[in-house]
């Protein structure tokens, strides 16, 4: 399906892929009312776990916020399947939810999770703009390095 959102993901060279399925015993995506939240994403790839390790031992920072904004388009994977493809439907992203699994005293979790931050952004404009945290914890499903779940109002 192309509309307004696939023509600028088009436009900055972007790709969403098709969406993971699930490591675990949950759904990827929920729908009530007027908002989806989505599951947490992991960098996850044709079923093989990448960026897996710690943020500040085995990443720098900025290999990080890649990490984020390539968890981002695995979110953005599970709500187009939600909206049966069409992302012209999203109203606004609300809240994104980032954990970096990262080494004891790391404080940069901002920066990282702002690789999935600019991508909404660049994608949705205004609409993208969201409320956030991003979280230091000692461990991720699988090792990996960032895990992002969010919710966002739809039509």
């Amino acid at each position: 399906m192309s509309g307004r959102i696939e023509a600028r993901l088009a436009e900055l060279g972007l790709n969403v892929p098709t969406a993971p399925v699930p490591a675990a015993n949950y759904i990827p995506w929920v729908r009530t009312g007027n908002l989806v939240y989505i599951a947490g994403q992991v960098p996850m790839k044709d079923g093989k776990f990448l960026w897996v390790g710690k943020v500040g031992r085995d990443y720098t920072v900025e290999e990080a916020k890649e990490a984020a904004r390539f968890v981002g388009l695995n979110v953005l994977s599970q709500l187009k399947t939600a909206l049966d493809g069409d992302l012209d439907r999203v109203v606004r992203a609300v809240k994104l939810n980032g954990f970096v699994n990262c080494v004891e005293g790391f404080g940069h979790q901002p920066h990282v999770i702002n690789g999935a931050s600019e991508l909404m952004i660049e994608v949705f404009g205004d609409a993208g703009r969201h409320a956030r945290s991003a979280v230091g914890v000692a461990g991720l499903p699988f090792g990996v390095a960032v895990e992002i779940d969010g919710v966002f109002e739809v039509a």
